[in-house]
């Protein structure tokens, strides 16, 4: 059954993904016009979560301070307000889950005080078809609804298997999506958890337990940087304009104020750098700078450098600087093939398990909503691979490189062009000027004589 939209009726932006991105631009659209209607899409349980902010275990901490965590720009204070209510105070690093329930918070004050224009569709958005002026936007289940814009935020892809064997092998032996892994399931003994960054982190933590030890291995062996003190200090005197010169002038600033002050200093920067850099120097910072700047961007909270310190001291963990060539099941567990970096010999270690915690995979094709929309020409790649082509302002370039007001997307999906996607406070202004564009483009583009509905229209006619 298809729910039809007339031109008469309220414009209709369908949000395809109800975590913090989605959410966060549904509220602001709501914020900003008082007659828009959201329709905001979740396949997940509950809505405003996401991956970041679903998980129970307290350990899992934000990797910002509380101050920094408000869900909105213009309100500095309002996340910290709401801990004090809350039963929490301070600025120091929460729990992921305390964070989840601030979300679920705006979500049901949205729901109560903007009642029938927010509509929560629990549901898998897997296609959008556009024909005769209008955007229909069908679901998994069977329901289809129409809108006059679309929003796409459903984030990432779950991580590709970093090695052919992977597809091969099977829980208990190797977990490839550390998102849904069952501590329990996991065995004990020496367990291989491949990739060094944050969601190594955080499932390392959830499966720490004293019939359990860890190997690390990842190409560069980096873990990421704890928080510390920091200041406050004026953007770098130096240019920014290649990754080379940015890395000199990053360096050079960093023995004056320290490397976290230093990193802090060009955060609200970072969009315009990366912006200005060619396709090139892009590339050669994504092969040659990302691992660095991650670890140093994207912190530990300190109580969680605390704990993996103490796992080191107990000789439970180990990180080593290798890759993997192959992994082999054995009658118990898996043998991995290593080779360490810079050396050419084989190093071969049997595991219990491993885990895939290589982070999240910008290639969206293999979903259903995103392979429904190539087949249609609707969306293309980026061309660095990680996530798909917009514009400046987040409208979805189509295969023939032509963006249209009407299809959209916020978060993750567009790191290729502001590359700062990931984090709360780069996604809440990220959400908040999204919202301000789809408005500004359904005002312009409907007259009141034909009405919103024609918002959308087909470029043309989708192949069979």
């Amino acid at each position: 059954m298809t729910e039809f939209v007339s031109q008469s009726e309220a414009p209709v932006v369908a949000i395809i993904g109800g975590g913090f991105s989605g959410l966060l631009t549904a509220i602001h659209l709501l914020e900003r016009d008082p007659a828009v209607v959201v329709r905001l899409v979740e396949k997940a349980e509950r809505f405003g979560l996401g991956r970041a902010y679903a998980a129970a275990n307290d350990e899992h901490l934000l990797n910002v301070r509380a101050s920094n965590m408000s869900a909105f720009p213009d309100r500095p204070d309002h996340f910290t307000a709401w801990l004090a209510v809350n039963g929490g105070a301070g600025d120091g690093f929460v729990s992921r889950g305390r964070y989840g329930e601030y979300l679920q918070g705006l979500l049901r004050h949205a729901v109560r005080k903007d009642a029938g224009r927010l509509l929560l569709e629990q549901d898998e958005a897997v296609d959008l078809v556009f024909a005769d002026g209008r955007l229909s936007v069908k679901l998994a289940m069977g329901r289809s609804f129409e809108a006059h814009a679309a929003v796409l935020a459903v984030g990432l892809a779950a991580p590709p298997s970093p090695i052919d064997e992977g597809a091969k092998l099977v829980p208990p032996r190797y977990f490839a999506n550390p998102w849904t892994l069952d501590p329990e399931q996991v065995p004990s003994g020496d367990i291989l958890l491949i990739g060094s960054g944050l969601t190594m982190v955080d499932v390392a933590l959830s499966l720490a337990r004293d019939d359990r030890r860890f190997t690390v291995v990842s190409r560069r062996g980096l873990l990421p940087q704890s928080h510390g003190a920091a200041s406050i200090t004026p953007i770098p005197d130096g240019s920014l304009e290649t990754p080379r010169q940015a890395l000199t002038t990053l360096r050079r600033h960093a023995r004056i104020v320290g490397w976290r002050s230093a990193v802090d200093s060009i955060r609200p920067l970072t969009p315009a750098i990366w912006r200005r850099w060619s396709l090139a120097e892009r590339r050669q910072f994504l092969r040659h700078g990302r691992a660095w700047w991650d670890v140093h961007r994207h912190r530990m909270a300190p109580q969680v450098a605390d704990r993996l310190a103490d796992l080191a001291l107990g000789d439970r963990f180990e990180v080593l600087a290798a890759r993997i060539q192959r992994l082999e099941p054995q009658d118990e567990g898996l043998r991995a093939s290593l080779i360490h970096r810079g050396q050419a010999a084989k190093d071969r270690r049997d595991f219990a398990a491993a885990i895939n915690c290589t982070g999240l995979s910008g290639d969206l094709f293999r979903l259903p909503l995103f392979a429904a929309l190539a087949r249609q020409r609707r969306v293309r790649p980026d061309r660095l691979a990680l996530g798909i082509d917009v514009d400046d302002d987040l409208r979805v370039v189509d295969a023939d490189g032509a963006a249209m007001p009407g299809l959209y997307a916020v978060g993750p999906l567009t790191r290729a062009a502001r590359w700062e996607t990931v984090a709360a406070p780069d996604l809440r202004s990220q959400t908040e000027e999204l919202a301000a564009t789809v408005l500004s483009d359904l005002a312009r583009t409907c007259s009141a004589r034909e009405g919103p509905a024609r918002l959308i229209q087909a470029r043309r006619t989708p192949p069979p």
